[in-house]
């Protein structure tokens, strides 16, 4: 049996061509934003999470306590930072919590 030439993509490769090519990035960023407040902020701040939305290179985040959006007001800087970092791209520019 003649090998036949690897023209194979890896698994990650076809999706993210695939994702490209229906214009889907938006969406995955969507979901890959909210996850990755949920994974990070851990369960006391979801807790009192009521909503998470993405759009415009904002993330607007709902909290239900004003003694922990005060809190975390102080520290918005830092929390896209690391949400950044868990993204793996700045993908988020503002925080706005309310």
């Amino acid at each position: 049996m003649a090998k036949r030439k690897d023209n194979n993509l890896n698994m990650e490769e076809a999706l993210q061509e695939f994702i490209k090519a229906n214009k889907l990035e938006k969406g995955i960023d969507k979901v890959d934003a909210q996850v990755a407040w949920k994974k990070l902020m851990g369960n006391g701040v979801n807790n009192y999470t009521t909503a998470i939305e993405f759009r415009n290179e904002i993330l607007f985040v709902s909290l239900s306590s004003s003694v922990l959006r005060e809190e975390l007001s102080l520290g918005k800087s830092k929390i896209i930072a690391i949400l950044n970092e868990e993204l793996g791209k700045d993908l988020i520019k503002k925080l706005v919590l309310r």
